[in-house]
């Protein structure tokens, strides 16, 4: 986390009598509070002494020279209460983790829609049990965070009879009530209203690239148009007024994370490339860094992808990558 400072107060001093290190105007103690460190609550005690206060009933000679004195605000930074929906699938059991592991920084909640999946990742009481297409199954899960990460998806399933030996191609179809309409729009809706009713500071909304495209072979998967849903979630995030990152990932790939460099782009430039692919850690760590509040991701919409491992540098600098960015959708 960034280190910053903050400017107190400003103290004259005889310029005849300074010594850089000395000025023993005030003593100032930074408690442990939930106050943001941009603007920390503070508690002086005075420790000044008559010699050098400039209030002090000795009297003054000479030229005067103006110090300041400033205090790390760092230390008054508490963890961010960070929840993740779809924590149960592959992507956000990665998050959930990550989020888990940095305790210092982050108190980790999940939503899933299962017991099942509850248990499967552990089963803590930070775990909510809900289902998403359900504004009131949200709320409890919502209460007190301050990010949200979005990782809820319809899912397609396969239908029976699929022969590849015989040169077939599968046909997919998604379960009643559980197409993108009911998901990708209807249940991410109700995750953006329930966040931004309990004051969420930030959303980060993954998504898929190919959006751009209403012929986009995911599209007529199922005939669910399942692009053209998740794109009207992510303006609907986009017009909400809550700071917002919208990730739109390119091929997800169950592989190692940190190992390669990440690329940005927008509209779908980098699905004419060949890096049209990205690990799930990597998206992961993204989102984490996200979860930051970083000012350089707020209010951004980027499309996501990796060099191939073994060309470029991997990527540790988000707040640079970040920076790239300068579409809001």
């Amino acid at each position: 986390m960034a280190m910053t400072t903050t400017t107190l107060f400003h103290a004259l001093v005889p310029s005849n009598t300074y010594k850089p290190g000395a000025v023993s105007s005030s003593f100032v103690s930074v408690p442990r509070s939930s106050t943001p460190p941009s603007s920390p609550s503070l508690q002086f005690r005075s420790l000044v002494s008559d010699t050098t206060s400039i209030y002090g009933r000795r009297k003054f000679t000479g030229n005067l020279r103006r110090v300041s004195l400033t205090v790390s605000a760092a230390a008054a930074a508490e963890p961010l209460t960070v929840l993740v929906t779809g924590a149960g699938g592959r992507t956000g059991q990665i998050v959930y983790k990550k989020l888990k592991e940095r305790s210092d920084q982050f108190v980790a909640r999940g939503l899933v829609r299962t017991k099942e999946s509850k248990e499967k990742i552990g089963g803590e009481d930070e775990v909510f049990v809900g289902d998403i297409r359900d504004p009131e199954a949200i709320a409890p899960a919502v209460q007190g965070i301050d990010a949200l990460v979005i990782l809820t998806s319809a899912v397609p399933k396969m239908k029976p009879g699929f022969d590849p030996s015989k040169g077939e191609r599968p046909e997919f179809y998604f379960e009643e009530g559980a197409y993108p309409e009911q998901v990708d729009w209807i249940g991410q809706k109700n995750q953006i209203d329930a966040a931004k009713a309990a004051g969420v500071k930030q959303i980060v909304l993954v998504g898929s690239m190919g959006g751009t495209n209403i012929n986009n072979p995911l599209n007529s998967i199922g005939n669910a148009n399942i692009l053209v849903w998740k794109r009207k979630a992510e303006q609907y995030l986009a017009d909400s007024g809550i700071p917002y990152t919208i990730i739109r990932a390119g091929g997800l790939q169950d592989k190692e994370g940190g190992i390669r460099e990440l690329i940005v782009g927008k509209d779908d430039e980098i699905l004419e490339t060949e890096m049209r692919t990205i690990a799930r850690a990597d998206v992961a760590e993204v989102c984490v860094q996200q979860a930051l509040q970083l000012e350089e991701a707020k209010f951004k919409a980027l499309d996501l992808a990796s060099k191939p491992e073994g060309t470029g540098t991997p990527t540790k600098d988000f707040k640079a990558l970040f920076a790239q960015v300068t579409a809001r959708f």
